[in-house]
């Protein structure tokens, strides 16, 4: 997708600025989206508010303002537009990766060492479940390197080839690439945009990079944010590892065998209200929702678990 700046977030204003008039208007019509006119104020009955900044200083020839002020009045500008609201969507891709490999992690060797710790008992109950933590981080991580390698490598495997019949369209020739245009221009009409608005947007988006614009339109696929395999597996290997390493820690040094199952069980249960509360926050949603989605999840993992282990330690061993 474009990424397009505003001239107050490219640095410093070029040179040769607006009369003050044309300053002040602008200000003034952009506070008028949110603040009401004097007219409306005085008609129901209240002062209309005053802006807590002092009027410009004029300069020597009384032209405008002085360039400290012109300045001030741009980052004001700045500011109050940064302030309006934030979207979280673009945290979307690795807030799910994130979530999803330290919740798997937690849960899958949570849950495994307490179904352990339950079915064992006496002097080697410690090392069988420092031996299962272990076992079940290390291939738990590989599985979600391997399989997060695959999953990204065929997405973008996908999509690489619909770029490249693209390309082959447009290498057919005039008519081909006349049909192309208008297909683009159809997208935008169906988005609301007038036939002559959406024909020039599409000829000039054409003009300047027909692959992109085919890409990112009709495809969906941003060019500049294809999906790198590497880079995902590695991120959910990670992550796996960090909140697998959590209940291993908590309970392979404990050498009574149900503070060892509980601080396991404890260790678990805070962390998962940790990483749904965190993992809800930086998405912009409720925490106390997402940390509980995420804690009844893992408890019933943790206790289904648990509960086969018990029965195999009740079960008679065979002859």
């Amino acid at each position: 997708m474009g990424r397009e700046r505003s001239i107050a977030h490219e640095g410093s204003p070029p040179a040769g600025f607006a009369p003050m008039a044309s300053i002040m208007a602008r200000d003034a019509q952009r506070h008028a989206r949110v603040r009401p006119s004097e007219h409306d104020a005085e008609a129901g009955g209240r002062s209309p508010p005053r802006s807590p900044r002092a009027p410009p200083r004029a300069t020597a020839d009384g032209n405008g303002p002085a360039a400290s002020d012109r300045t001030a009045l741009l980052e004001g500008e700045e500011e109050e537009e940064e302030d309006e609201h934030q979207h979280f969507s673009h945290r979307a891709p690795w807030l799910r990766a994130f979530v999803l490999g330290a919740n798997d992690g937690l849960v899958s060797v949570a849950s495994l060492m307490l179904g352990v710790g339950a079915a064992s008992s006496g002097p080697e109950a410690l090392q069988a479940m420092r031996v299962s933590g272990v076992a079940g981080l290390v291939a738990g991580a590989l599985s979600m390197a391997v399989g997060e390698y695959i999953s990204v490598s065929s997405q973008r495997d996908a999509e690489e080839a619909d770029v490249e019949k693209e390309r082959l369209e447009q290498a057919k020739g005039p008519d081909a690439r006349r049909r192309e245009l208008e297909e683009l221009a159809g997208i935008y009409e169906r988005r609301g945009v007038s036939a002559a608005t959406a024909r020039q947007v599409a000829r000039e988006l054409t003009e300047r990079d027909v692959i992109r614009a085919h890409a990112r339109d009709e495809l969906g696929i941003d060019l500049d944010a294809l999906a790198n395999p590497w880079q995902a597996s590695a991120a959910s290997a990670g992550a796996f590892s960090v909140g697998a390493g959590v209940p291993l820690l908590a309970g392979c040094f404990v050498l009574d065998r149900a503070a060892r199952i509980g601080a396991v069980a404890a260790v678990t249960t805070v962390m998962l209200l940790l990483i749904g509360g965190v993992g809800a926050r930086l998405g912009g949603a409720r925490v106390w929702r997402g940390s509980l989605r995420v804690l009844v999840g893992g408890w019933l993992a943790m206790g289904a678990t648990f509960a086969i282990g018990t029965a195999f330690a009740a079960a008679p061993a065979g002859r």
